[in-house]
């Protein structure tokens, strides 16, 4: 079965994780990043006081979705995403109209928690849970949501903010969310809940993953693009000036990073189905690892441009195949709780590795043996994972 065939049998679930993944954008980095300015302004600080308060909430919310993500393993979709849409709202509200700081403080924690972590969490989750032999494809269709978002909300905001300000600009997307939301919230084929809440003497029946040698040894391989592409973004003139480029270049390479995830989550969804997760775990990460080779011994535009289209392919790959392993490791039924300690680990370490690449750069390393720095975590993160792969190699 094809992915024609997927969208026609199931296009209305489809539509329920695809737009959970688009919603998503609004409390990712790089759409948050585009009003970086006007929204330090209205809550009155300065741009490193606003690079720590935003590193603040964003490992609070990592901590939040490691609470409250489970519950997608007992709570009826339907009701979870309509709770997260309400919460997000609610979010863009206090971020927009505040009166005082600390309001608009909690509104980008509720921004960053029900669009990066629980609008992402439910896309992935429905997606990985309620499709079987289908669910690298149906992962990737969810995946293209944020891919869409990611490549055409930076031009449409440039666009817009030419008539109407940045709170506007918020209330508008705020509106369009809700408008496309309500018709799936009310006649959407929302499956019913997977399970029960378990009483509390019951909790520890289920997998503790935090506690698992597994999960340690492949939350480093799953961890390698988060953690070295943060780095890429953030010190993008750092890395343009050391390989001989520009950020002209950059800003080209960026777009074709974006392009590049669309064709990673189709094959990459089509190939976990065909090939297993297992197989494409151990290739996945191979054009990146190309692409830092190349930027490592050429540098110049090619570095750039390779280093951001290696990773769009490797990205646009990943989130098929991580669900997939870990249904593969703990089953379906445990989903929401897995996903979420790994999602709860990545906002941790995203949040951690820019402060350790810059005490780096402070200290006059060269961005290409930083470089080489990823490259080594690269492979190592991959060796470590072989175990846990050839122990799931055989399909449940």
């Amino acid at each position: 079965m094809g992915y024609r065939t997927l969208l026609r049998d199931h296009r209305g679930l489809l539509a329920i994780t695809f737009l959970a993944m688009f919603t998503s954008s609004l409390g990712q980095s790089f759409f948050i990043g585009l009003f970086q300015a006007p929204i330090s302004e209205r809550l009155g600080l300065s741009a490193g006081q606003f690079g720590s308060a935003y590193a603040l909430v964003t490992l609070v919310a990592g901590f939040a979705v490691l609470r409250l993500g489970p519950s997608i393993d007992w709570i009826a979709p339907r009701r979870f995403a309509l709770i997260v849409l309400g919460a997000l709202l609610t979010g863009i509200l206090l971020l927009t109209l505040a009166p005082g700081w600390w309001l608009g403080l909690l509104g980008l924690g509720l921004v960053r928690l029900c669009g990066q972590g629980m609008m992402t969490h439910l896309g992935n989750t429905l997606a990985g849970r309620e499709f079987t032999a289908l669910r690298g494809r149906a992962l990737g269709l969810t995946g293209i949501g944020l891919v869409l978002g990611e490549t055409a909300l930076p031009p449409l905001v440039a666009a817009l903010l030419i008539w109407l300000g940045w709170r506007e600009l918020w209330w508008l997307f705020a509106l369009v969310l809700a408008t496309l939301w309500l018709p799936l919230l009310m006649r959407g084929p929302w499956p019913k809940a997977p399970g029960i809440r378990p009483e509390r003497g019951q909790q520890r029946s289920g997998p503790r993953p935090l506690r698992e040698r597994r999960f340690w040894q492949l939350l480093p391989l799953l961890m390698v693009l988060p953690i070295t592409m943060t780095g890429l973004f953030l010190y993008q003139a750092q890395m343009t000036e050391d390989l001989g480029s520009t950020l002209g270049i950059y800003a080209l390479a960026l777009t074709g990073m974006g392009l590049a995830k669309l064709p990673g989550a189709l094959v990459g969804g089509r190939f976990v189905d065909r090939l297993g997760p297992v197989r494409l775990a151990r290739l996945y990460l191979l054009p990146y690892a190309l692409a830092l080779t190349l930027a490592i011994a050429w540098g110049g535009h090619a570095g750039v441009w390779a280093l951001m289209v290696g990773g769009g392919l490797a990205m646009g790959a990943q989130e098929s195949i991580a669900t997939s392993l870990l249904v593969r490791l703990w089953g379906a039924e445990h989903l929401g709780k897995v996903r979420a300690t790994l999602s709860a680990a990545m906002v941790f370490s995203t949040g951690l590795a820019p402060a350790a690449l810059g005490i780096a750069l402070d200290l006059g390393a060269d961005f290409r043996l930083i470089l080489a720095g990823m490259l080594a975590f690269l492979i190592g993160g991959w060796l470590l994972a072989q175990g846990v792969l050839r122990e799931v190699q055989t399909p449940r």
